[in-house]
């Protein structure tokens, strides 16, 4: 008897424990517009009244960039660098 409520008391503590990391595995993920608005968010930093409010609206409404198009600006941004160090810049420019 001791030993079945030791094993009940263990499991109860175990799903205690282990409760919250299996809830912060449900959490939804970000739409694609709570995304834009953190990158615009994090941008905007510094940015007060009217110029912050325009720069929000620019940059909310902007249309994603396509592949082809983020290609050749990052191309064209990553002239002069060589080997590691445009590989990096390319990694880091076609991300954003």
């Amino acid at each position: 008897m001791k030993k079945l409520l030791s094993l009940t008391a263990f499991a109860f503590a175990a799903t205690m424990i282990l409760s919250p990391v299996a809830h912060a595995q449900d959490a939804p993920a970000k739409t694609a517009q709570q995304t834009k608005m953190g990158a615009c968010n994090k941008d905007a930093e510094g940015k007060k009244g009217d110029e912050r409010k325009a720069f929000m609206k620019e940059c909310l409404s902007a249309k994603k960039a396509t592949q082809q198009e983020k290609m050749k600006s990052c191309n064209v941004d990553a002239k002069g660098k060589k080997g590691d160090e445009r590989k990096a810049f390319m990694k880091e420019c076609l991300s954003k």
